[in-house]
């Protein structure tokens, strides 16, 4: 019997942005290459394939596919699948077994729909290799004196690992033209999942791009993983406080923005990030 996929935009409140995730809620009896061969045909930066466990209530074991490779973790597809078992059969907390290990995701409900927050696994992040910088800079046609010295580049991981390069100007950011073979080709060799380019307009607002070239995505609209990466890494650097909140715009100039908010709680490990999800047709 052929997989049912369920299509979602997550990290927006009315559907039109966000970013789609494809969303299989009964993945027993598919297999690897089965579920890879699904989210190409899909094609969005992640699909979900969900397995529930006979022996947790309320727990899924959750693989995460991109068009040419399955990544251990997705912060966009994991807010999908959650509303996606909400609008089924709603539930205060959800726990997901993921190859990054288990991920708690809490759902409500407003007038603006099902609102979902999902609990990372404890981020790490440490400074980057200057040959990696380098290297990634030129496949992005940037130069060093586009990044702000404040902040140093950085591997950052919270279930899937993330280069974060912050920059010292909003148009920097909005000029992206880069170098798609190069750039895929060092993630892959570097075992990135995504780029994550990042303006801090202020502490408690941030826009992001994140080219996802290595997995077959020239650009990811809201990359929850990636958002929950910085919250460690803005926490170690000590840019925000052991307990904060602030909010990434990302995908403005894809036509398709998006809103990740993201929290860090005092004596919790994991970072917290939470956004809407709206069930879309296929395009």
């Amino acid at each position: 019997m052929a997989a049912e996929v369920l299509r979602y935009a997550a990290f927006t409140k009315d559907g039109r942005g966000g970013n789609p995730a494809g969303v299989v809620l009964d993945a027993r009896g598919l297999s690897e290459s089965a579920m890879q061969q699904i989210a190409a045909e899909v094609g969005y930066s992640e699909t979900a394939f969900l397995v529930e466990r006979a022996d947790e209530t309320n727990g899924w074991d959750v693989r995460y596919f991109a068009p040419e490779r399955e990544v251990p973790f997705c912060g966009h597809a994991t807010l999908a699948a959650a509303v996606a078992l909400a609008d089924r059969a709603p539930a205060d907390e959800m726990i997901f077994h993921t190859a990054a290990g288990y991920v708690s995701v809490a759902t409500s409900h407003d007038e603006h729909g099902v609102l979902a927050e999902l609990t990372s696994v404890s981020p790490r992040s440490h400074d980057a290799d200057p040959d990696l910088v380098r290297d990634v800079l030129a496949a992005l046609h940037w130069a060093p004196e586009d990044l702000d010295p404040h902040y140093p580049p950085a591997r950052a991981n919270a279930g899937a690992e993330h280069l974060i390069l912050v920059t010292r100007t909003r148009e920097r950011l909005a000029r992206l033209d880069y170098d798609v073979p190069a750039l895929a080709a060092l993630m892959r060799r570097e075992g990135i999942v995504t780029v994550a380019l990042v303006w801090p307009e202020s502490r408690r607002h941030f826009y992001a791009r994140n080219p996802f070239a290595g997995s077959g995505v020239v650009e990811d609209a809201a990359t929850g993983a990636a958002a929950a990466a910085l919250g460690g890494y803005l926490r170690q650097l000590g840019r925000i406080g052991p307990t904060a909140r602030f909010t990434v715009t990302q995908g403005v100039e894809m036509g398709r923005a998006s809103e990740l908010r993201v929290s860090v709680m005092r004596g919790e490990p994991g970072v917290r990030v939470s956004g809407y999800a709206h069930r879309i047709s296929a395009d």
